[in-house]
């Protein structure tokens, strides 16, 4: 029986009213650290978070009543996802509440990338009108390819089928493609895409795949961008690229140097000379992982958490039954 919840991060008011209108018992555990969650997390049958803390291990060890781990938002790789597993835990995301917000963000990163919009409004404020140097190039007649066709990589090809353009997907799953790309094998990504947009998850065969022998594989030129997980690309091999002209652009939301809680970073490290590149040079946008980040989003994630988790209790309650 699920019965008292741990909530360590601030969500949206939604969460608790609907929750304890079910019947649960919420606590609101917002600023104690790892070690004083421990000596308490026995008492829970269920755990929600975002990303203040790792739920690794140790503490899965010490939670030993609960049932569920529920992230808000789309990944989950700061959960000990092997160990949940092997204790009979379930890990619940909420990929579907931010889709669209991921896919929104990264056609309008792609859009002022290709068409020198963030660059020629800084020129104009410097009192420089340069037309020419800031023509544009269109998104029409292009191919794309995405790469992970899942929530979020199915929501980009929706929202650019009406740019004229031929889109490609690759996944790891059979027969995902749809009416809005069709899907291919890589190789057909390499060779025919103009523009590319990773939408997949951080796992141990995506960490670090974008990288100079990927980027080695693509028969032309291409703007890239990123809206998944910073580290499935190395930014050092990227940097080379768009120095040697074989990326025109890259649109990133998401940076290798992010920790798991995706913190403000500029002062806890010395930053490489590849991220200096990045933030001095026109081919490149930048924002702070904010690509599903919107008023929407944040409802629409946490009503689909206390969906799934009902929809848990509900699955536990007639399982202890037919026992």
């Amino acid at each position: 029986m699920i019965k008292k919840i741990l909530i360590l991060d601030k969500n949206h008011p939604f969460i608790i009213y609907k929750l304890k209108k079910e019947g649960f018992i919420c606590d609101e555990n917002y600023y104690d650290p790892i070690e004083k969650i421990l000596k308490i997390i026995s008492i829970y049958d269920g755990i929600i978070l975002r990303s203040r803390l790792k739920i690794d291990k140790k503490l899965i060890k010490k939670a030993i009543n609960i049932k569920f781990i529920a992230r808000i938002g789309s990944g989950i790789e700061n959960i000990d996802q092997d160990y949940a597993f092997k204790k009979g835990i379930t890990i619940i995301s909420s990929p579907e509440g931010n889709k669209d917000a991921v896919a929104e963000h990264a056609i309008a990163m792609l859009l002022s990338m290709m068409n020198h919009i963030i660059r020629s409004n800084q020129e104009i404020k410097k009192g420089k009108w340069n037309r020419e140097n800031n023509r544009g190039t269109e998104i029409m007649g292009k191919t794309i390819g995405i790469i992970g066709y899942g929530n979020t990589g199915k929501a980009f090809a929706k929202k650019l089928s009406g740019f004229e353009t031929k889109i490609f997907c690759y996944d790891i799953l059979p027969k995902v493609g749809d009416i809005y790309a069709k899907q291919v094998n890589m190789q057909t990504i390499f060779m025919k895409s103009d523009i590319i947009s990773l939408h997949v998850p951080y796992t141990k065969n995506t960490k670090g795949m974008v990288n100079e022998r990927f980027i080695k594989n693509f028969y032309n030129p291409f703007y890239f961008i990123n809206t998944s997980r910073g580290g499935c690309v190395i930014i050092e091999h990227l940097v080379i690229a768009l120095k040697n002209g074989k990326i025109y652009g890259a649109c990133l939301d998401v940076l290798e140097y992010e920790k798991y809680s995706f913190e403000h970073f500029f002062y806890h490290r010395k930053l490489p000379k590849a991220f200096f590149y990045l933030i001095h040079s026109d081919k490149v946008i930048l924002t702070p992982h904010i690509a599903g980040w919107t008023k929407e989003s944040k409802y629409k994630m946490e009503k689909k958490i206390v969906e799934k988790i009902l929809y848990l209790k509900k699955s536990l309650y007639i399982s202890s039954n037919k026992n």
